[in-house]
């Protein structure tokens, strides 16, 4: 199990390379450079032609991409073109709230799909299954920003009793967690629901109630364990996913989160920001998917055996 765990962390290394490689090389595309952000428009071009110099950027792109590469392994992404910050300190400022809103939007969306998902398998072709397909089509059916502006119509405007922006109290993020989970909580129940009813119909299921289990430890010790392979994959890529995928409603709501940093980075043409933001929250989304593997072999005694052969 130790060596499953060195290989895929040291598998981890080539595509974060690969990851800055691609987004280095597109930002460098762009018309931009450091000298014209730093200084201004209104600098003088040898000023301009100095500091693109002394920063490093009239080098080839290969030694800019070799520095980065060689910094970033000792913990430096190098420093904002705007604002002269250190990078890793921007993106761990806002981080705390796009983990916040990314960490309860997929915590809602497991208690509300997986539960709904297993009542519709266990009563499949009830009031209950069709009223909870039709929940889910309807919810994947809205994109995310008008869910979040009519909650804030209905329950900011017209009730009050919510905030609609900021990050303030706990509040603020009850409106953000609901608007995100939304479409999260539909393919939760889609893939619980299909699961449940591949494995009820499972030899095993049959064995258990022939042996006069009570239905409620079948469904939940027996059957539910067994199809939660393919929800945890589908909640652990969510969850990398929602990291640095809530651009739309940090914008909605005005949260601050790393989504929001990362747009406000590239408007700026600010490429060091842009890049490290990136090259934070793939490592984040490796270290999310090397959890959802470990996790499988809990959940699955006959993985876990397998990785001890190895």
């Amino acid at each position: 199990m130790t060596r499953y765990v060195v290989k895929r962390v040291l598998m981890a290394f080539p595509m974060l390379l690969i990851i800055i490689f691609i987004v280095s090389f597109i930002m460098s595309l762009t018309p931009s450079d450091p000298g014209t952000l730093i200084l201004g428009e209104r600098a003088t071009p040898e000023a301009i032609r100095e500091m693109n110099r002394k920063l490093g950027y009239d080098d080839p792109f290969l030694v800019r991409y070799a520095r980065y590469v060689y910094l970033a392994a000792q913990g430096d992404l190098g420093n904002s073109w705007k604002t002269g910050n250190p990078v890793f300190q921007e993106v761990t400022r806002r981080f705390p709230a796009t983990l916040t809103l990314a960490a309860g939007s997929i915590l809602i969306g497991l208690v509300i799909g997986v539960t709904l998902g297993i009542l519709s398998a266990v009563k499949q072709y009830s009031a209950l299954d069709i009223m909870g397909t039709a929940y889910a089509m309807t919810l994947a059916s809205f994109p995310g920003f008008w869910i979040g502006m009519m909650l804030i119509i209905l329950f900011s405007l017209k009730l009050g009793w919510l905030p609609s922006f900021g990050i303030g109290s706990f509040k603020h993020y009850i409106l953000p967690w609901f608007t995100t989970s939304c479409v999260f909580t539909a393919s939760m129940l889609r893939m619980t629901r299909t699961s449940m009813l591949e494995a009820i119909r499972m030899d095993y299921i049959r064995t258990a109630r022939a042996k006069g289990q009570k239905e409620r430890v079948v469904i939940m010790r027996h059957a539910l364990r067994n199809a939660l392979l393919p929800i945890v994959t589908i909640a652990g890529m969510s969850f990398g996913t929602l990291l640095g995928g809530t651009v739309t409603i940090e914008t909605v709501f005005s949260i601050p989160g790393v989504g929001s940093l990362v747009i406000e980075a590239i408007r700026m043409k600010d490429i060091p920001v842009v890049v490290g933001a990136t090259v934070t929250l793939a490592a984040c989304f490796t270290l999310l998917m090397l959890a959802v593997d470990i996790l499988y072999a809990f959940i699955d005694p006959r993985i876990k055996a397998r990785y001890v052969r190895r």
